[in-house]
């Protein structure tokens, strides 16, 4: 259904290094700076771009939005997680772990990054 996601940021280089940190945790690749200044990430089909506004305004987060990346195990979410911590990251929710409900049981690691976008690695059980 998606093509790309694209999250807005005041700090790319501070951008490139967390989210460098959470691809390279799983077996991504660190992320490519466009001539635009734009960060692209490509890993298991997807594209995730981080930018600087193109309007020239701050970037803010949306309350209520949360980006979720797959991870093939709970150890990758896990992984995952402690990466974002590690590089500048803030553990929000609840501790990783599973959570059930309306029939589904998913593994979930939730963050905010640096920029205060709410990002999460989701296991399906």
């Amino acid at each position: 259904m998606f093509s790309h996601v694209m999250l807005g940021s005041n700090d790319i280089d501070r951008s490139k290094a967390f989210y460098d940190a959470l691809f390279t945790s799983v077996g991504g690749k660190p992320g490519i700076k466009d001539p635009k200044g734009r960060l692209i990430y490509m890993h298991n089909g997807g594209l995730f771009l981080v930018t600087p506004p193109i309007n020239g305004e701050p970037a803010c987060h949306a309350n209520g939005g949360t980006i979720g990346f797959a991870a093939a195990t709970t150890d990758e979410a896990d992984t995952w997680h402690k990466a974002g911590v590690a590089a500048g990251g803030t553990a929000i929710e609840d501790a990783p772990g599973w959570r059930e409900g309306g029939g589904m049981r998913l593994y979930l690691a939730y963050l905010r990054d640096p920029d205060g976008n709410k990002i999460c690695a989701m296991h399906r059980g």
